[in-house]
């Protein structure tokens, strides 16, 4: 039965509602302008929670749901192991031994926004063509930033957290590739995406 309740959803028997943070769950609500904000200082943590739809279960025996974990605990990794981004960088290549390599932890929310940042502090470039003919420049990135936050989103938000691998975005000169397990539903062919219809 518990395999019908998407995995967000679910119960996490393994944790107490105590391993979420009101903290981080304030600083949520305030951040997406909550009418929560003033009454969650004081409100008990298991009200909250139901408020926030982050603890299920009876009255007599709240637990955390995985979501609340996801977001709200400081330390999601030790519920689901590899719940982080690692960004590595290849200077000679992809595949090559010689790599650096950054691991991102905590609040999914909050490892998205660092690894995105980090990667566009570090990685991005924009090249500024000029021409003779007209007065405007060209600007070139070399990895589009939107697309990187998209990529990355959609491999934080919908990736296997049952699957102990990290989503991992690996970047080279040539190619930057992200990578999110087990990845795309069998079904979807590589065909009908680039036709546009999966």
């Amino acid at each position: 039965l518990a395999n019908t309740v998407p995995f967000d959803d679910r119960i996490n028997q393994f944790a107490r509602v105590e391993d979420l943070s009101r903290t981080l769950m304030v600083e949520f609500l305030r951040e997406v302008g909550s009418d929560l904000v003033g009454p969650a200082a004081t409100l008990p943590l298991v009200e909250l929670g139901r408020m926030m739809h982050v603890v299920g279960g009876p009255v007599e025996a709240p637990f955390p749901l995985n979501v609340g974990l996801l977001f709200f605990s400081p330390e999601p990794h030790k519920f689901f192991p590899c719940t982080q981004i690692d960004v590595v960088w290849f200077p000679e290549g992809l595949g090559a031994s010689h790599f650096t390599e950054k691991e991102f932890r905590g609040p999914i929310h909050k490892i998205i926004r660092e690894a995105l940042d980090y990667i566009d502090r570090n990685y991005l470039s924009v090249t500024v063509i000029k021409h003779s003919d007209r007065p405007e420049a060209e600007r070139v990135s070399n990895f589009p930033l939107d697309a990187i936050e998209e990529a990355l989103v959609n491999a934080m938000y919908h990736r296997a957290y049952d699957e102990p691998r990290p989503v991992e975005v690996q970047i080279s000169r040539q190619e930057l590739i992200v990578w999110s397990f087990p990845g795309p539903d069998r079904s979807v062919k590589l065909e009908a995406l680039r036709a546009g219809r999966a």
